[in-house]
Protein backbone atom coordinates (compact mmCIF):
# COMPACT_ATOMS: atom_id res chain seq x y z
CA UNK A 1 0.00 0.00 0.00
CA UNK A 2 1.33 3.50 -0.76
CA UNK A 3 1.98 5.89 1.61
CA UNK A 4 -0.82 8.55 2.24
CA UNK A 5 1.08 11.55 3.35
CA UNK A 6 2.13 14.31 0.56
CA UNK A 7 5.46 15.41 0.17
CA UNK A 8 5.35 18.96 2.66
CA UNK A 9 8.40 20.60 3.36
CA UNK A 10 7.19 22.14 6.18
CA UNK A 11 3.66 21.16 8.04
CA UNK A 12 1.09 23.73 9.06
CA UNK A 13 3.23 26.47 7.28
CA UNK A 14 1.02 28.44 6.13
CA UNK A 15 -0.83 28.46 9.81
CA UNK A 16 2.70 29.16 11.46
CA UNK A 17 2.55 32.28 9.16
CA UNK A 18 -0.94 33.52 10.32
CA UNK A 19 0.00 32.91 14.10
CA UNK A 20 3.55 34.48 13.90
CA UNK A 21 1.63 37.60 12.06
CA UNK A 22 -1.07 37.91 14.79
CA UNK A 23 1.44 37.95 17.28
CA UNK A 24 3.26 40.19 15.75
CA UNK A 25 0.00 42.22 15.28
CA UNK A 26 -0.81 41.99 19.27
CA UNK A 27 3.19 43.51 19.88
CA UNK A 28 2.04 46.48 17.87
CA UNK A 29 0.68 49.99 18.42
CA UNK A 30 -2.26 50.12 16.93
CA UNK A 31 -3.59 46.93 18.72
CA UNK A 32 -2.11 48.35 22.33
CA UNK A 33 -4.04 51.09 21.71
CA UNK A 34 -7.60 49.10 21.19
CA UNK A 35 -10.12 48.28 24.11
CA UNK A 36 -10.72 44.89 25.50
CA UNK A 37 -13.80 44.48 22.81
CA UNK A 38 -12.13 45.94 20.22
CA UNK A 39 -9.62 43.52 20.69
CA UNK A 40 -12.55 40.32 21.16
CA UNK A 41 -13.40 41.81 17.86
CA UNK A 42 -9.78 41.45 16.35
CA UNK A 43 -9.26 38.22 17.52
CA UNK A 44 -12.29 36.51 16.94
CA UNK A 45 -11.89 37.55 13.08
CA UNK A 46 -8.49 37.05 12.60
CA UNK A 47 -8.50 33.79 14.73
CA UNK A 48 -10.84 32.20 13.06
CA UNK A 49 -8.77 32.57 9.68
CA UNK A 50 -6.08 30.95 11.86
CA UNK A 51 -8.23 27.54 12.59
CA UNK A 52 -9.49 27.69 8.94
CA UNK A 53 -5.54 27.10 7.82
CA UNK A 54 -4.88 24.90 10.94
CA UNK A 55 -7.72 22.55 9.66
CA UNK A 56 -7.02 22.79 6.09
CA UNK A 57 -3.46 21.56 6.96
CA UNK A 58 -3.90 19.08 8.68
CA UNK A 59 -6.85 17.61 6.24
CA UNK A 60 -3.80 18.20 3.49
CA UNK A 61 -1.17 16.27 5.66
CA UNK A 62 -3.84 13.22 5.74
CA UNK A 63 -3.43 12.69 1.98
CA UNK A 64 -5.67 12.47 -0.91
CA UNK A 65 -6.63 8.79 -0.52
CA UNK A 66 -4.61 7.04 -2.92
CA UNK A 67 -4.37 3.55 -1.58
CA UNK A 68 -5.64 0.80 -4.35
CA UNK A 69 -5.78 0.15 -8.08
CA UNK A 70 -9.37 0.28 -7.86
CA UNK A 71 -12.09 -0.10 -6.25
CA UNK A 72 -15.62 -1.66 -6.48
CA UNK A 73 -18.72 0.27 -5.35
CA UNK A 74 -21.75 -1.46 -3.69
CA UNK A 75 -23.08 -1.88 -7.78
CA UNK A 76 -20.14 -4.54 -8.41
CA UNK A 77 -18.52 -2.29 -10.82
CA UNK A 78 -15.22 -2.02 -10.51
CA UNK A 79 -13.67 1.37 -10.40
CA UNK A 80 -10.23 1.72 -11.57
CA UNK A 81 -9.86 5.11 -13.19
CA UNK A 82 -7.99 7.85 -10.42
CA UNK A 83 -7.77 11.25 -10.53
CA UNK A 84 -7.06 13.78 -7.92
CA UNK A 85 -10.04 16.16 -8.03
CA UNK A 86 -10.80 19.62 -5.08
CA UNK A 87 -13.16 19.10 -2.64
CA UNK A 88 -14.10 22.59 -1.42
CA UNK A 89 -16.37 22.91 2.39
CA UNK A 90 -17.64 25.47 3.93
CA UNK A 91 -17.08 25.05 7.64
CA UNK A 92 -17.43 26.97 11.31
CA UNK A 93 -14.13 28.68 10.30
CA UNK A 94 -15.02 29.33 7.02
CA UNK A 95 -14.09 27.61 2.99
CA UNK A 96 -10.96 25.38 3.16
CA UNK A 97 -10.22 23.33 -0.14
CA UNK A 98 -8.24 20.06 -0.88
CA UNK A 99 -7.39 17.32 -2.90
CA UNK A 100 -8.91 13.57 -2.92
CA UNK A 101 -8.02 10.55 -5.17
CA UNK A 102 -11.49 9.89 -6.76
CA UNK A 103 -12.18 6.13 -7.93
CA UNK A 104 -14.28 6.27 -11.13
CA UNK A 105 -14.91 4.32 -14.52
CA UNK A 106 -16.98 6.23 -17.86
CA UNK A 107 -20.72 6.60 -16.99
CA UNK A 108 -19.98 5.60 -13.26
CA UNK A 109 -20.46 7.72 -10.29
CA UNK A 110 -16.90 8.26 -8.22
CA UNK A 111 -15.84 6.93 -5.02
CA UNK A 112 -13.31 9.15 -2.50
CA UNK A 113 -12.28 6.96 0.26
CA UNK A 114 -10.91 10.10 1.93
CA UNK A 115 -14.28 11.61 1.82
CA UNK A 116 -15.74 8.19 3.37
CA UNK A 117 -13.01 8.29 6.73
CA UNK A 118 -13.56 12.12 6.88
CA UNK A 119 -17.24 11.67 6.95
CA UNK A 120 -17.83 14.41 4.42
CA UNK A 121 -21.41 15.33 4.05
CA UNK A 122 -22.56 15.44 0.38
CA UNK A 123 -22.69 18.91 -0.37
CA UNK A 124 -20.89 21.91 0.41
CA UNK A 125 -21.76 22.70 4.30
CA UNK A 126 -19.80 21.13 6.89
CA UNK A 127 -21.32 18.89 9.84
CA UNK A 128 -20.16 21.97 12.19
CA UNK A 129 -22.65 24.48 10.15
CA UNK A 130 -25.15 22.02 10.00
CA UNK A 131 -25.36 21.42 13.75
CA UNK A 132 -24.92 24.99 14.34
CA UNK A 133 -28.28 25.79 11.85
CA UNK A 134 -30.44 23.23 13.02
CA UNK A 135 -29.72 24.17 16.83
CA UNK A 136 -30.43 28.14 15.49
CA UNK A 137 -33.07 27.13 13.82
CA UNK A 138 -34.73 25.28 17.09
CA UNK A 139 -34.66 28.45 18.14
CA UNK A 140 -35.58 31.68 16.11
CA UNK A 141 -37.20 32.34 13.05
CA UNK A 142 -34.98 30.99 9.84
CA UNK A 143 -33.91 34.91 8.74
CA UNK A 144 -32.81 35.33 13.06
CA UNK A 145 -30.90 31.93 12.44
CA UNK A 146 -28.83 32.80 9.57
CA UNK A 147 -28.00 36.52 10.86
CA UNK A 148 -26.79 34.28 13.42
CA UNK A 149 -24.44 32.26 11.90
CA UNK A 150 -22.96 35.13 10.32
CA UNK A 151 -22.34 36.78 13.58
CA UNK A 152 -20.94 33.71 15.01
CA UNK A 153 -19.06 32.63 11.84
CA UNK A 154 -19.02 35.11 9.34
CA UNK A 155 -20.41 32.10 7.10
CA UNK A 156 -22.77 33.09 5.02
CA UNK A 157 -26.39 30.83 4.67
CA UNK A 158 -29.02 31.58 2.66
CA UNK A 159 -32.48 31.09 4.33
CA UNK A 160 -33.42 28.84 1.99
CA UNK A 161 -30.26 26.29 2.42
CA UNK A 162 -31.17 26.86 5.81
CA UNK A 163 -34.34 25.00 5.62
CA UNK A 164 -33.42 22.56 3.23
CA UNK A 165 -30.52 21.82 6.06
CA UNK A 166 -32.61 21.86 8.91
CA UNK A 167 -35.09 19.43 7.16
CA UNK A 168 -31.97 17.06 6.47
CA UNK A 169 -30.61 17.58 10.17
CA UNK A 170 -34.18 16.09 11.40
CA UNK A 171 -34.44 12.81 9.42
CA UNK A 172 -33.32 10.41 11.81
CA UNK A 173 -35.11 11.82 14.66
CA UNK A 174 -37.78 9.13 14.76
CA UNK A 175 -34.76 6.11 14.00
CA UNK A 176 -32.54 7.86 17.33
CA UNK A 177 -35.43 7.33 19.70
CA UNK A 178 -36.15 3.73 18.15
CA UNK A 179 -32.66 2.78 18.75
CA UNK A 180 -31.40 4.61 21.65
CA UNK A 181 -32.00 5.41 24.85
CA UNK A 182 -34.46 7.97 25.32
CA UNK A 183 -32.29 10.66 27.55
CA UNK A 184 -29.24 10.99 28.73
CA UNK A 185 -30.95 11.24 32.27
CA UNK A 186 -32.53 7.83 32.03
CA UNK A 187 -30.47 5.88 34.36
CA UNK A 188 -30.69 8.58 37.08
CA UNK A 189 -34.63 8.16 36.90
CA UNK A 190 -34.70 4.46 36.56
CA UNK A 191 -35.57 4.05 39.98
CA UNK A 192 -38.54 5.95 40.16
CA UNK A 193 -41.94 4.30 40.56
CA UNK A 194 -43.92 6.47 38.67
CA UNK A 195 -44.25 6.78 34.53
CA UNK A 196 -46.30 9.57 33.33
CA UNK A 197 -47.70 9.92 29.89
CA UNK A 198 -49.68 12.66 28.10
CA UNK A 199 -50.96 13.92 25.01
CA UNK A 200 -52.67 16.93 23.85
CA UNK A 201 -52.66 19.36 20.40
CA UNK A 202 -51.93 22.47 19.33
CA UNK A 203 -52.61 24.21 15.91
CA UNK A 204 -50.10 25.35 13.24
CA UNK A 205 -50.88 28.03 10.60
CA UNK A 206 -49.68 25.99 7.39
CA UNK A 207 -50.03 26.73 3.83
CA UNK A 208 -53.38 25.59 2.36
CA UNK A 209 -51.84 22.85 0.00
CA UNK A 210 -50.72 21.21 3.37
CA UNK A 211 -54.07 21.52 5.09
CA UNK A 212 -55.65 17.96 6.85
CA UNK A 213 -58.16 17.27 3.28
CA UNK A 214 -61.20 17.79 5.14
CA UNK A 215 -60.15 21.43 7.01
CA UNK A 216 -58.99 22.65 3.23
CA UNK A 217 -62.70 22.10 1.41
CA UNK A 218 -64.29 23.58 4.81
CA UNK A 219 -61.75 25.94 3.82
CA UNK A 220 -62.79 25.82 0.27
CA UNK A 221 -66.18 26.03 1.16
CA UNK A 222 -66.22 29.18 3.41
CA UNK A 223 -64.29 31.54 1.82
CA UNK A 224 -65.62 34.74 0.86
CA UNK A 225 -62.93 37.29 -0.16
CA UNK A 226 -63.63 40.68 0.10
CA UNK A 227 -61.42 43.48 -2.25
CA UNK A 228 -60.60 45.85 0.36
CA UNK A 229 -59.92 43.78 4.00
CA UNK A 230 -59.65 40.51 4.88
CA UNK A 231 -63.07 38.85 6.12
CA UNK A 232 -63.63 36.25 9.24
CA UNK A 233 -63.86 33.47 6.82
CA UNK A 234 -60.18 34.12 5.66
CA UNK A 235 -58.99 33.78 9.48
CA UNK A 236 -60.76 30.42 9.87
CA UNK A 237 -59.79 27.27 8.60
CA UNK A 238 -55.86 27.77 8.47
CA UNK A 239 -54.47 25.55 10.93
CA UNK A 240 -53.55 22.24 10.80
CA UNK A 241 -52.77 20.71 14.57
CA UNK A 242 -50.06 19.44 15.34
CA UNK A 243 -49.89 16.50 17.99
CA UNK A 244 -47.55 16.93 21.44
CA UNK A 245 -46.61 14.12 23.26
CA UNK A 246 -44.81 13.65 26.77
CA UNK A 247 -43.15 11.38 29.31
CA UNK A 248 -41.08 11.58 31.75
CA UNK A 249 -40.48 10.12 35.39
CA UNK A 250 -41.11 11.46 38.63
CA UNK A 251 -40.90 10.44 42.72
CA UNK A 252 -44.31 10.02 44.18
CA UNK A 253 -45.37 13.28 46.31
CA UNK A 254 -48.61 12.18 48.75
CA UNK A 255 -50.79 15.43 49.61
CA UNK A 256 -53.92 16.49 50.50
CA UNK A 257 -57.08 18.28 49.37
CA UNK A 258 -56.69 21.18 51.37
CA UNK A 259 -52.96 21.58 50.75
CA UNK A 260 -53.97 21.56 46.68
CA UNK A 261 -57.30 24.20 47.49
CA UNK A 262 -55.33 26.60 48.78
CA UNK A 263 -57.97 26.48 51.91
CA UNK A 264 -54.88 25.48 54.46
CA UNK A 265 -52.70 28.52 52.80
CA UNK A 266 -49.42 27.55 54.99
CA UNK A 267 -50.12 23.50 54.94
CA UNK A 268 -47.63 21.29 52.23
CA UNK A 269 -45.43 25.04 51.65
CA UNK A 270 -42.28 23.25 53.04
CA UNK A 271 -42.38 20.26 51.05
CA UNK A 272 -40.13 19.95 48.38
CA UNK A 273 -42.02 19.41 44.72
CA UNK A 274 -40.56 16.49 43.18
CA UNK A 275 -39.05 17.50 39.74
CA UNK A 276 -39.88 15.33 36.53
CA UNK A 277 -36.94 13.10 35.58
CA UNK A 278 -35.75 11.94 31.92
CA UNK A 279 -38.76 14.19 30.57
CA UNK A 280 -39.02 13.45 27.10
CA UNK A 281 -41.46 16.25 24.42
CA UNK A 282 -42.16 15.84 21.04
CA UNK A 283 -44.63 17.24 18.63
CA UNK A 284 -45.65 16.32 15.15
CA UNK A 285 -47.71 18.07 12.74
CA UNK A 286 -47.37 14.90 9.78
CA UNK A 287 -48.12 12.24 12.09
CA UNK A 288 -51.94 11.68 13.49
CA UNK A 289 -52.74 11.89 16.78
CA UNK A 290 -53.18 7.98 17.15
CA UNK A 291 -49.76 7.84 15.78
CA UNK A 292 -48.44 9.76 18.50
CA UNK A 293 -49.93 8.07 21.20
CA UNK A 294 -48.86 5.02 19.77
CA UNK A 295 -45.10 6.31 19.70
CA UNK A 296 -45.97 7.34 23.45
CA UNK A 297 -46.68 3.69 24.74
CA UNK A 298 -43.60 2.17 22.74
CA UNK A 299 -41.49 4.61 24.62
CA UNK A 300 -43.36 3.64 28.00
CA UNK A 301 -42.15 -0.06 26.97
CA UNK A 302 -39.03 0.91 26.34
CA UNK A 303 -38.44 2.49 29.84
CA UNK A 304 -40.45 -0.06 31.44
CA UNK A 305 -40.60 -3.27 30.02
CA UNK A 306 -41.46 -5.29 32.78
CA UNK A 307 -43.97 -2.86 33.86
CA UNK A 308 -42.56 -3.03 36.98
CA UNK A 309 -43.78 0.96 37.28
CA UNK A 310 -47.08 2.75 38.03
CA UNK A 311 -48.23 4.06 34.56
CA UNK A 312 -49.97 7.28 34.91
CA UNK A 313 -52.13 9.03 31.99
CA UNK A 314 -53.06 12.63 32.27
CA UNK A 315 -56.10 13.72 29.70
CA UNK A 316 -57.95 16.64 29.05
CA UNK A 317 -61.13 15.56 28.58
CA UNK A 318 -61.30 15.71 25.04
CA UNK A 319 -63.58 12.71 23.77
CA UNK A 320 -61.86 11.31 20.86
CA UNK A 321 -58.23 11.44 23.03
CA UNK A 322 -59.59 9.56 25.83
CA UNK A 323 -61.53 7.16 23.45
CA UNK A 324 -58.46 6.67 21.38
CA UNK A 325 -56.11 6.07 25.02
CA UNK A 326 -58.57 3.24 26.40
CA UNK A 327 -58.90 1.31 22.94
CA UNK A 328 -54.65 0.82 23.09
CA UNK A 329 -54.81 0.82 26.84
CA UNK A 330 -57.17 -2.62 25.86
CA UNK A 331 -55.30 -3.80 23.09
CA UNK A 332 -51.93 -3.80 24.70
CA UNK A 333 -53.46 -5.21 27.89
CA UNK A 334 -51.97 -3.11 30.00
CA UNK A 335 -53.19 -1.34 33.63
CA UNK A 336 -52.93 2.50 33.60
CA UNK A 337 -54.19 5.16 35.41
CA UNK A 338 -56.03 7.51 33.62
CA UNK A 339 -56.70 11.03 35.38
CA UNK A 340 -58.47 14.13 34.19
CA UNK A 341 -56.58 17.19 34.51
CA UNK A 342 -57.25 19.11 37.94
CA UNK A 343 -56.68 22.40 35.55
CA UNK A 344 -59.50 21.89 33.02
CA UNK A 345 -61.84 20.98 36.13
CA UNK A 346 -61.16 24.26 37.74
CA UNK A 347 -61.76 26.38 34.40
CA UNK A 348 -65.13 25.04 34.12
CA UNK A 349 -66.02 25.59 37.85
CA UNK A 350 -64.62 29.16 36.73
CA UNK A 351 -67.00 29.51 33.79
CA UNK A 352 -69.72 28.04 36.27
CA UNK A 353 -69.00 30.94 39.16
CA UNK A 354 -69.68 33.53 36.89
CA UNK A 355 -73.05 33.02 36.63
CA UNK A 356 -73.85 33.32 40.27
CA UNK A 357 -71.46 36.27 41.01
CA UNK A 358 -69.46 38.80 38.98
CA UNK A 359 -66.24 38.45 37.00
CA UNK A 360 -63.50 37.65 39.13
CA UNK A 361 -64.28 38.97 42.49
CA UNK A 362 -63.74 37.32 45.54
CA UNK A 363 -67.16 35.84 46.35
CA UNK A 364 -66.10 33.84 42.80
CA UNK A 365 -62.59 32.73 44.32
CA UNK A 366 -64.50 31.48 47.29
CA UNK A 367 -67.30 30.02 45.59
CA UNK A 368 -64.56 27.66 43.00
CA UNK A 369 -62.33 27.11 45.99
CA UNK A 370 -64.93 25.46 48.03
CA UNK A 371 -66.48 23.07 45.24
CA UNK A 372 -62.44 22.27 44.04
CA UNK A 373 -62.02 21.12 47.40
CA UNK A 374 -64.84 19.05 47.69
CA UNK A 375 -63.89 17.41 44.50
CA UNK A 376 -60.45 16.79 45.27
CA UNK A 377 -61.97 15.03 48.74
CA UNK A 378 -64.06 12.76 46.11
CA UNK A 379 -67.01 14.31 46.47
CA UNK A 380 -67.83 14.86 42.55
CA UNK A 381 -71.53 14.14 42.26
CA UNK A 382 -72.32 15.98 45.22
CA UNK A 383 -70.72 19.48 43.45
CA UNK A 384 -72.00 18.81 40.32
CA UNK A 385 -75.68 18.24 41.66
CA UNK A 386 -75.38 21.06 44.16
CA UNK A 387 -74.52 23.72 41.86
CA UNK A 388 -77.73 22.70 39.49
CA UNK A 389 -79.76 23.04 42.42
CA UNK A 390 -78.43 26.44 43.29
CA UNK A 391 -79.15 27.60 39.91
CA UNK A 392 -82.69 26.09 40.01
CA UNK A 393 -83.49 27.87 43.45
CA UNK A 394 -82.55 30.98 42.00
CA UNK A 395 -84.69 30.90 39.31
CA UNK A 396 -81.91 31.48 36.57
CA UNK A 397 -83.02 31.29 33.08
CA UNK A 398 -81.82 28.52 30.80
CA UNK A 399 -79.62 30.17 28.88
CA UNK A 400 -78.05 32.07 31.44
CA UNK A 401 -77.36 29.02 33.73
CA UNK A 402 -75.73 27.11 30.49
CA UNK A 403 -71.91 26.85 32.21
CA UNK A 404 -73.32 26.08 35.66
CA UNK A 405 -74.91 22.72 33.51
CA UNK A 406 -72.12 22.24 31.24
CA UNK A 407 -70.12 22.19 34.23
CA UNK A 408 -72.51 19.62 36.10
CA UNK A 409 -72.39 17.40 33.00
CA UNK A 410 -68.60 17.27 32.98
CA UNK A 411 -68.32 16.36 36.40
CA UNK A 412 -70.41 13.78 36.36
CA UNK A 413 -69.46 12.07 32.44
CA UNK A 414 -65.50 12.08 33.99
CA UNK A 415 -66.49 11.12 37.21
CA UNK A 416 -64.25 7.74 36.86
CA UNK A 417 -61.31 9.75 35.96
CA UNK A 418 -61.62 12.04 39.29
CA UNK A 419 -61.03 10.48 41.89
CA UNK A 420 -58.57 13.03 43.23
CA UNK A 421 -58.76 11.92 46.83
CA UNK A 422 -57.02 8.75 45.66
CA UNK A 423 -55.09 10.01 43.50
CA UNK A 424 -53.24 12.47 46.34
CA UNK A 425 -53.27 9.57 48.49
CA UNK A 426 -51.24 7.71 46.30
CA UNK A 427 -48.95 10.14 45.47
CA UNK A 428 -49.71 10.72 41.94
CA UNK A 429 -49.33 13.98 39.98
CA UNK A 430 -53.06 15.37 38.49
CA UNK A 431 -51.99 18.52 36.58
CA UNK A 432 -50.81 18.31 33.44
CA UNK A 433 -48.31 20.98 33.46
CA UNK A 434 -45.71 19.20 31.69
CA UNK A 435 -47.50 19.04 28.40
CA UNK A 436 -49.57 22.72 28.62
CA UNK A 437 -45.40 23.79 28.94
CA UNK A 438 -44.74 21.71 25.84
CA UNK A 439 -47.02 23.31 23.88
CA UNK A 440 -46.31 26.27 24.75
CA UNK A 441 -42.96 26.35 24.16
CA UNK A 442 -42.48 23.26 21.12
CA UNK A 443 -45.22 25.16 19.19
CA UNK A 444 -46.37 28.57 20.43
CA UNK A 445 -43.26 30.22 20.90
CA UNK A 446 -41.19 29.57 17.62
CA UNK A 447 -44.31 28.45 15.10
CA UNK A 448 -47.07 30.94 16.19
CA UNK A 449 -45.06 33.98 14.37
CA UNK A 450 -47.16 36.50 13.03
CA UNK A 451 -47.49 36.68 9.54
CA UNK A 452 -45.90 32.94 9.15
CA UNK A 453 -47.78 30.40 6.95
CA UNK A 454 -45.59 27.01 7.02
CA UNK A 455 -44.72 24.18 4.79
CA UNK A 456 -45.66 20.80 6.20
CA UNK A 457 -41.80 19.45 5.72
CA UNK A 458 -40.62 22.78 6.92
CA UNK A 459 -42.69 23.00 10.67
CA UNK A 460 -42.22 19.45 11.33
CA UNK A 461 -38.31 19.62 10.87
CA UNK A 462 -38.20 22.43 12.99
CA UNK A 463 -40.61 20.99 15.66
CA UNK A 464 -38.54 17.95 15.64
CA UNK A 465 -35.28 20.07 16.18
CA UNK A 466 -37.07 21.84 18.95
CA UNK A 467 -38.06 18.64 20.48
CA UNK A 468 -35.02 17.21 20.91
CA UNK A 469 -33.48 20.38 22.72
CA UNK A 470 -36.17 20.57 24.64
CA UNK A 471 -35.75 16.95 26.00
CA UNK A 472 -32.08 17.23 26.03
CA UNK A 473 -31.12 14.99 23.95
CA UNK A 474 -30.14 17.85 20.85
CA UNK A 475 -26.08 17.20 21.35
CA UNK A 476 -26.76 13.19 21.81
CA UNK A 477 -28.92 13.49 18.45
CA UNK A 478 -26.27 14.71 16.42
CA UNK A 479 -23.73 11.99 17.02
CA UNK A 480 -26.09 9.80 16.16
CA UNK A 481 -26.93 11.72 12.75
CA UNK A 482 -23.64 11.74 12.02
CA UNK A 483 -23.01 8.17 11.84
CA UNK A 484 -26.22 7.80 10.18
CA UNK A 485 -24.92 10.03 7.72
CA UNK A 486 -21.57 8.22 7.33
CA UNK A 487 -23.50 4.84 6.47
CA UNK A 488 -26.05 6.86 4.05
CA UNK A 489 -23.25 8.53 1.89
CA UNK A 490 -20.10 6.58 2.15
CA UNK A 491 -20.41 2.73 3.94
CA UNK A 492 -23.27 1.74 1.76
CA UNK A 493 -21.69 3.44 -1.33
CA UNK A 494 -18.73 0.31 -1.12
CA UNK A 495 -18.81 -3.69 -2.22
CA UNK A 496 -16.53 -4.31 0.94
CA UNK A 497 -16.77 -1.28 3.46
CA UNK A 498 -14.34 -3.14 5.45
CA UNK A 499 -11.55 -1.20 3.06
CA UNK A 500 -12.51 1.76 4.71
CA UNK A 501 -11.29 0.42 8.20
CA UNK A 502 -8.01 -1.07 6.77
CA UNK A 503 -7.79 2.79 4.82
CA UNK A 504 -8.46 4.36 8.59
CA UNK A 505 -5.55 2.05 10.52
CA UNK A 506 -2.93 2.80 7.33
CA UNK A 507 -3.46 6.46 7.40
CA UNK A 508 -2.92 6.46 11.71
CA UNK A 509 -0.08 4.59 10.80
CA UNK A 510 1.58 6.89 8.22
CA UNK A 511 0.24 10.03 9.77
CA UNK A 512 1.63 9.18 13.66
CA UNK A 513 5.61 8.14 11.75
Amino acid sequence: MESILPELETPFINATEKYLELTKELQSTKTSAMTHSELESFLSGEGRELMRRLLEEHLKMRGPGDIWKSIIGSDGIKRSYKQLRLRRLITIFGKITIKRMGYSNPGESSLFPLDAILNFPVDIYSHGIRKAIAFEVSKNSFSEAVDSIKQTTEVNVHKRQAEVLSKKAAQDFDDYYEQMCTSLQLDEAKNLPLLVLTTDSKGIVVRKQDLREATRKKSERDQKKLTKRRSKFDTKNRKRMASVASIYQIEKWVRTPESISGEFANQGEALKRPRPKAKRVWASLEKTSEQIMSELFEEAYRRDPKKQKQWVCLVDGDPNQLERLKKLIKNLAIHVVIILDIIHVIEYLWKAARVFNEEANKASEKWVSKRLLEILRGKTSLVAGGMRRSATLLKIETTVRKPVDTCANYLLKYSPYLRYNEYLEQGIPIATGVIEGACRHLVKDRMDITGARWSLSGAEAVLKLRSLKASDDFDDYWKFHERQEFYRNHFSQYFNPAILEEFLKESIENYST
